[in-house]
């Protein structure tokens, strides 16, 4: 950082790092312990699609990956866009197969980072429940290679004292984002 980076407040950006997501079934465990939250097997991610020849292959060739394993009786992805017009792919596993659900999610996000979309990836959302039905989701956000738990209430509301607490949780098991500005909410996520 030079100077006047210093000088004006300016700090370098966050490099992603999507070995980051392989803590996740750690932090699960961690998350079922201390408050009963269990994977559901559900986890999607989050980009901004680009119009063009390129990406469309790019997208065509991330979803014969999340989907070659159908034949086997595996679940083929989702794919939808959300009223603000970003695309998400659902990926499903069953909730004992979480480490297979965050290889999908990292192939997704790798293989689009590798084709030089990465500034089009948002974020990737591992979904979980607890007995009496309250959704949470851990999302990752690319662009900072931190996470943030976020807890949907009806109306769409959040559950902000969960968040926190989750957040204290998790703090020895994943890198949590900081600057609470940033943990936006993603309603209607696929899978949450």
């Amino acid at each position: 950082m030079g100077f006047l980076d210093a000088l004006f407040g300016r700090t370098k950006p966050v490099k992603p790092d999507l070995d980051q997501l392989f803590a996740v079934p750690s932090a699960a465990l961690t998350l079922e312990a201390a408050a009963g939250f269990r994977p559901t097997g559900l986890g999607s991610v989050c980009f901004a699609a680009v119009e063009g020849g390129a990406f469309n292959e790019v997208q065509r060739q991330v979803r014969a990956l999340l989907d070659a394993d159908t034949e086997r009786g595996g679940t083929p992805v989702e794919a939808s866009q959300d009223s603000y017009g970003y695309s998400w792919l659902l990926a499903r596993h069953t909730p004992e197969q979480l480490p297979e659900l965050v290889n999908d999610l990292h192939a997704v996000n790798s293989e689009l980072e590798a084709n030089g979309f990465g500034p089009q990836l948002l974020c990737s959302i591992v979904a979980f429940r607890n007995d009496a039905g309250r959704s949470l989701g851990l999302v990752y956000l690319y662009k900072r290679g931190t996470f943030y738990p976020f807890a949907p209430l009806a109306g769409e509301k959040r559950d902000n004292p969960l968040e926190i607490q989750v957040k204290a949780m998790l703090a020895d098991d994943l890198r949590i984002e900081p600057d609470l500005s940033r943990w936006f909410p993603v309603w209607g996520a696929p899978g949450l």
